[in-house]
């Protein structure tokens, strides 16, 4: 049923699924879907988990603990590549779309959000950007590994093209900040 389901939401780009559909693809009946997962929530969620613990497996989190900023930025860059590239975009999907908004299991959120937090003090204390600056960086920097490895999933860029492009954007991006020129200040200045 999870394999069916995120196949489907894969296919379908966002949340929720067609119920039918999914018991069809699943070669299920709707009532042993319900069984399992009582609302739509309960089986996105389940997604979700097991997405956050195949990073994990894969080294996301041990990445994510390196002091090194640059190291620490490929690592976890290429690790989320990689599961990208193999599995699509499942999660940026499953913790974007507003369907699930405020209904997210809490630790899930948690867990994601403590990597982030993570990279992001790495980022401050590394670079001295302020942390909103450094929170903004990690974002973006996530959009490298997700986007690069999207293309390969969907068969537009091949494997090791998309690899070495995530790897030098990634770079480039931590070297653009180290850049001599300050940044502009994120204070507002008035006229």
């Amino acid at each position: 049923m999870m394999d069916a389901a995120a196949q489907l939401v894969l296919e379908q780009g966002y949340l929720p699924l067609p119920i039918e559909h999914l018991a069809r693809t699943a070669g299920s009946s709707k009532a042993l879907i319900y069984t399992y997962f009582p609302t739509q929530y309960d089986l996105f969620n389940a997604l979700l988990e097991r997405e956050l613990n195949a990073l994990a497996t894969a080294g996301l989190i041990t990445a994510s603990e390196v002091g090194d900023l640059e190291q620490a930025a490929v690592l976890c860059g290429m690790v989320y590549f990689e599961h990208v590239a193999r599995s699509g975009p499942l999660l940026q999907i499953l913790t974007a779309d507003l369907y699930m908004s405020g209904h997210e299991n809490e630790r899930l959120v948690g867990e994601c959000n403590a990597l982030r937090e993570r990279l992001a003090r790495l980022v401050h204390k590394t670079l001295g950007l302020p942390l909103r600056e450094a929170h903004a960086a990690v974002e973006m920097m996530i959009a490298i590994p997700l986007e690069s490895g999207s293309l390969v999933f969907g068969r537009e860029t091949p494997p090791e093209v998309g690899r070495a492009m995530c790897r030098a954007l990634l770079s480039s991006s931590l070297e653009a900040l180290r850049s001599p020129e300050p940044l502009p200040s994120s204070k507002h200045q008035g006229s």
